[in-house]
């Protein structure tokens, strides 16, 4: 057996560029270039950072061209068409079977569930989120090589006595549906996707030991553990021209050390757990241990690889990055550290008071290092909102760095603009979503834009209010109904109808394949072609079309109040990466784009916690001790993968190292990786490691000249300004708010009604108003008036079942009370009755709501409250004059019949 090649390129040498630096000589030919070599690599990503490599190396050597190797991924499902004339020319591929479709089984989970006792019951957004937790679950075991029978070992039942029920239920709940699940897999003859590259890679592993390939293979940054993977590199390590290339391996660390990361994988008597309670899984070179563990390879016999790219960082880098993961119990050598084992030259850290204050200033250590010719620059965070701020910030210089990581399809306008009109389904064109939906970027843009808008500006002064009714039919009653009606707008809503018609606006259940039909069509209709043209509208497209062929198979019914949610959070799985064309030199990473990159200025942004390191997620159905046993990784095991990544950003020749002291919630925590290096260093190092020159410029840069103090307003109106006539309402404004008095009776302005706001005093005034004029007019029933005013004011139904009853019960009151005052013989005379008169040349108006003449010929004003009277204390210190204003007008003839 041929001993296994295995080399690591260590942090400080930038693993893409030296990995390149050494396959050139290594590998290359005169005429085929790299065209021979075949390279595995773990992402797209990887194969894009390598790609830039090539280019740059070629560049360098003054070749001015490169015929690139195959660059296949480990765990691409089509692995079978990547290498399949290289692994197997006669095709014994077919022996695997299929892939099942992921969101058809997503989809088939829910109703599985649905089927269970205690979730028959349990709506559909909830259905959904626990069948893409039991689809994790499943990929989980199957990543792992485990499958239903693993679940009914002995070890395993032997645990389940013992733990809370609440773990026994969300266990017995998976292995129900994971039994269904395998039943149905059988009947299509299909396999799961993570079970179909496991017998990928085990095929190719097979191949390849049988009969090696004649031209080189080598994988490089594959990090995976999995056991199929770990089999692959195995044999490729093996192979006369094969290889395996590590990223970050430390092999300076002590054997102690190493000896102290704990059992990964690899127990020392038969029978006990792969992974131990003690296992520093937080560690960076945890899951190297792991992998090679499982490849049988021990650490020395891995090889360094010798070669450096162009932005290399000192030696002694790595040796500091080594010095500062130790564990917890070895990391009290550091009391014995001499500095320059324990100074990190280059690298400095950065502490800004909010995430704001912190996006400008790496905005501006990027604008600074963007001055040097061909420098290099990559901003690296997991928080997605700083990497947004950074780049909009970098807009200012006109420096386009669009975020690499990407952004949720459900933000992207093309999203945006679905999810308003899945909630225009859901809330039956209630006013919010209907105006975001017309109002949306994407609609009639163009030449019509501007006319458009205008309607919809229109619109939305005539739903300001209460909630009409639902439906077309509601929003146009509400325009019809309208104080002052806008010709232009009823003739407007007609054509937006017809947009609209596609919508079942009936509220009932509906397949969710028709539904998302009905929501693609009218986002075509009112966005028109343009909606799928970009990136955001490919990815959407691409949903919808997949989501619906899922939901044809499945024929999933959902209510369209659960539309929105259901298609937000599947909308937010998907990340919408931007194309080519951002600035050469700057990049914005996640931590999973930014692995293997490298650039001349790193800066590491969002060190807090629960950014980096996030948050430990623990599986939702499968117990830890349950996992354990298994041989399944922790939730920890995430926090040293963070870790990796740190060290690997670490190796750059320049780094910051940036947190905020707050975030939106409060008082932020740095990051524990943060706290280590500033424990290593100590005060003295900790001194010089400071960048402060950058927040000082971040807290500069929007400071401005402090404005001249504002003189008090001063509104001195016109002797003609002020010939207004003043509303008998309008006179308490006038005593105890001039300025409002001048604002609305002057100005002429007026304030707005929140959109679908709550029923206001004014608003149910207005409808009270109305149903006793008609009484007062035509008599008959109020309880029949009010239902009927109700109906023709588009009332929302929700507001009628909740202030109906109450307006009943008040009109019933008032019908016994004007029975009860016309036998005293008081008879009502006007109602909603205008009167003025004129006062040393003001002319005061008013209106009366009723106006009773009892037998004396005495005159009683009645004004109809839907809030609190007035107190006698405020009338009597000549306030709320209302009542005693109509009285004079009514006393001196201005409010005659």
């Amino acid at each position: 057996m041929p001993d296994p090649q295995v080399w690591s390129i260590a942090a400080h040498r930038g693993f893409a560029d030296a990995l390149v630096a050494g396959l050139i000589p290594r590998y290359s030919e005169p005429r085929f270039g790299l065209a021979r070599l075949t390279l595995l690599l773990p992402s797209r990503r990887t194969v894009r950072t390598l790609t830039e490599a090539f280019v740059r190396a070629s560049g360098a050597n003054g070749q001015g061209g490169l015929l690139l190797p195959r660059m296949a991924l480990i765990g691409d499902l089509d692995l079978d068409e990547t290498l399949g004339s290289l692994l197997d020319p006669i095709g014994a591929w077919a022996d695997v079977p299929p892939a099942s479709d992921p969101t058809t089984r997503w989809l088939r989970l829910a109703e599985m569930l649905h089927e269970e006792t205690d979730y028959a019951a349990a709506s559909t957004p909830a259905l959904l989120r626990l069948a893409r937790n039991i689809a994790r679950s499943m990929d989980r075991l199957a990543v792992e090589g485990l499958s239903w029978g693993d679940l009914l070992d002995e070890q395993v039942q032997d645990l389940f006595p013992d733990l809370a029920r609440h773990w026994q239920n969300n266990t017995r709940l998976f292995a129900n549906v994971l039994v269904k699940w395998r039943a149905e897999l059988e009947r299509r003859g299909e396999i799961d996707p993570p079970e179909r590259r496991n017998r990928l890679l085990d095929h190719a592993a097979r191949r390849w030991r049988e009969t090696p390939p004649p031209h080189p293979v080598l994988a490089a940054g594959v990090t995976s553990a999995s056991p199929a993977v770990a089999l692959l590199l195995r044999v490729v390590s093996e192979l006369p021209k094969g290889g395996v290339v590590l990223p970050d391996l430390d092999l300076a660390l002590d054997a102690d050390v190493w000896d102290a990361l704990g059992v990964a994988g690899a127990p020392k008597a038969l029978g006990d757990p792969p992974f131990a309670r003690g296992d520093a899984v937080t560690h960076p070179q945890y899951h190297l241990k792991l992998l090679l563990n499982r490849m049988g390879v021990q650490r020395g016999e891995v090889k360094p690889w010798h070669r450096s790219g162009p932005s290399a960082a000192p030696p002694e880098r790595s040796r500091a990055i080594s010095s500062l993961f130790l564990p917890p119990e070895a990391s009290a050598a550091w009391i014995d550290l001499p500095p320059e084992r324990r100074r990190l030259a280059g690298v400095r850290l950065m502490e800004c008071a909010d995430p704001q204050e912190e996006a400008q200033a790496i905005a501006l250590l990027v604008r600074q290092a963007l001055e040097q010719p061909d420098r290099r620059v990559a901003v690296v965070t997991p928080d997605r909102n700083l990497a947004a701020r950074v780049a909009a910030h970098l807009g200012r210089w006109n420096i386009a760095a669009d975020d690499s990581a990407g952004q949720p399809l459900s933000q992207t306008p093309a999203g945006r603009l679905f999810l308003a009109l899945a909630d225009c389904l859901g809330e039956r064109l209630a006013p919010v979503p209907l105006l975001a939906a017309l109002g949306h970027p994407l609609v009639f843009a163009g030449e019509r834009r501007a006319a458009w808008l205008e309607h919809v500006r229109a619109l939305d002064l005539v739903l300001r209010g209460p909630r009409p009714a639902p439906g077309l039919e509601g929003t146009a009653g509400a325009i019809a109904a309208a104080r002052m009606p806008d010709p232009a707008l009823a003739e407007w809503w007609p054509e937006v109808s017809a947009l609209l018609a596609r919508l079942d606006l009936s509220g009932e259940r509906q397949p969710l394949a028709g539904l998302l039909g009905a929501l693609a069509d009218t986002s075509e209709a009112l966005a028109g072609v343009g909606i799928w043209a970009q990136a955001d509208g490919r990815a959407l497209a691409a949903f919808v079309e997949d989501l619906r062929a899922a939901a044809s198979d499945a024929a999933t019914p959902i209510d369209p109040r659960d539309a929105s949610a259901v298609l937000r959070e599947a909308m937010d799985e998907i990340a919408v990466r931007p194309p080519w064309g951002g600035h050469p030199r700057v990049a914005i990473y996640g931590l999973l784009e930014a692995r293997m990159s490298r650039a001349d200025l790193v800066i590491c942004g969002g060190l807090v916690e629960g950014s980096w390191p996030a948050n430990p997620a623990p599986d939702p159905l499968l117990a830890p001790p349950l996992l354990r046993a298994l041989g399944v990784r922790g939730a920890d095991f995430r926090i040293g993968l963070s870790a990796h990544d740190l060290a690997a950003a670490l190796g750059a020749p320049e780094v910051v190292l940036s947190h905020s002291a707050r975030d939106t919630a409060g008082p932020a925590i740095p990051s524990r990786f943060l706290l280590r290096i500033r424990a290593m260093l100590g005060p003295t190092l900790l001194k010089s490691a400071r960048e402060g020159e950058a927040v000082g410029l971040a807290r500069a840069i929007d400071r401005g000249e402090p404005a001249p103090p504002y003189p008090r307003p001063r509104p001195i109106p016109s002797a003609e300004q002020r010939r207004v006539a003043i509303s008998a309402t309008a006179l308490d404004r006038l005593r105890g708010d001039p300025y409002q008095f001048y604002a609305s009776s002057i100005l002429g302005l007026q304030s707005l009604d929140q959109l679908d706001a709550e029923p206001s005093a004014a608003w149910k005034g207005t409808a009270v108003h109305l149903i006793l004029e008609q009484w007062h007019q035509a008599g008959g029933d109020l309880g029949v008036l009010g239902a009927r005013m109700l109906s023709e004011m588009s009332a929302h139904p929700f507001t009628k079942a909740t202030w109906q009853p109450r307006l009943v019960r008040a009109l019933e009151w008032i019908s016994a009370e004007t029975a009860r005052l016309a036998g005293e013989g008081r008879e009502p005379a006007l109602w909603e009755k205008f009167g003025r008169i004129d006062v040393d040349g003001v002319r005061i108006h008013g209106k009366a709501d009723r106006i009773d003449r009892s037998a004396g010929e005495r005159l009683a004003i009645i004004d109809y409250k839907t809030g609190a009277p007035p107190t006698a204390a405020q009338v009597e210190n000549g306030f709320n004059l209302q009542l005693g204003v109509l009285g004079l007008i009514a006393a001196r003839g201005g409010s005659r019949a």
